[in-house]
């Protein structure tokens, strides 16, 4: 198995809903931990306080994943705090607002659904990669990029440009992963249904986490930890044998 344990890893949006939870089970496995933010200073230091409090190995670092200067940036404040990088989890995500259709939608919506879904983990792929793969001269690590079932179900009348950019991550995985297989790096995808953080309230469709709990045969939405948990078993406990696929995490969707 690659070792990713002990060596830094960063999460993408890392600090609320699944990204904080996936940032929370780092630390309480000692593993030092790197997290972005784009504008939520104040739910991230919330999580930066709580982290200090238990004694854990993290840093904080503002940065927009579809800007490849801020990229950098975050890489290199983790390599400068804890050395070399043992993973990426790129969890950073976007939707604009719910319940419309593609025909009323934005260029400014459009754009910055493709930017952060699709360009940001790319951008962040590329860096991991540099300090990742043993062609690059780094010692392996794992990969892991949180997308959605909205990929398959293709979420008519509500975010379908957003289960296109997801749709178009699932792709990244599966090339990316069969490009590096035999570079020490393993590329897994974790999609998740329906979750119960605040993502829908932004989205101005609160009522959206009900109507997922109905159509879930499970009959509940998820809550952020249980994704958090398998992303954790993709990066730190899946044999190196798992690679180039996308996980559901949808309670029978």
């Amino acid at each position: 198995m690659t070792q990713t344990k002990q060596r830094p890893v960063i999460v993408t949006g890392g600090s609320r809903g699944i990204g904080a939870e996936i940032v929370r089970l780092l630390a309480a496995r000692k593993i030092p931990v790197c997290f972005n933010y784009t504008s939520r200073l104040t739910e991230a230091q919330v999580l930066a306080r709580e982290l200090e409090e238990q004694g854990q190995m993290f840093c904080m670092v503002q940065a927009d994943v579809s800007q490849p200067s801020s990229v950098l940036n975050l890489f290199e404040e983790c390599d400068a705090k804890f050395g070399a990088l043992g993973g990426l989890v790129n969890n950073a995500g976007f939707v604009g607002k719910a319940s419309r259709r593609i025909d009323t939608l934005d260029i400014d919506t459009l754009r910055k659904t493709f930017d952060i879904n699709v360009i940001g983990p790319i951008l962040c792929a590329q860096q991991a990669l540099k300090r990742l793969s043993t062609k690059h001269g780094g010692s392996g690590g794992r990969i892991i990029n949180v997308s959605s079932i909205a990929s398959r179900t293709g979420s008519p009348n509500d975010w379908v440009d957003y289960a296109a950019s997801k749709a178009a991550l699932n792709t990244f995985t599966l090339g990316l992963a069969r490009e590096v297989a035999k570079e020490g790096v393993q590329v897994t995808g974790v999609a998740p249904g329906g979750v119960a953080t605040n993502l829908h309230a932004i989205a101005g469709a609160p009522e959206r986490i009900e109507l997922m709990a109905q159509l879930t045969p499970l009959g509940r939405a998820a809550e952020a930890k249980e994704i958090a948990e398998v992303v954790i078993w993709a990066l730190l406990d899946a044999p190196d044998y798992v690679t180039g696929t996308t996980i559901d995490v949808a309670g029978g969707l």
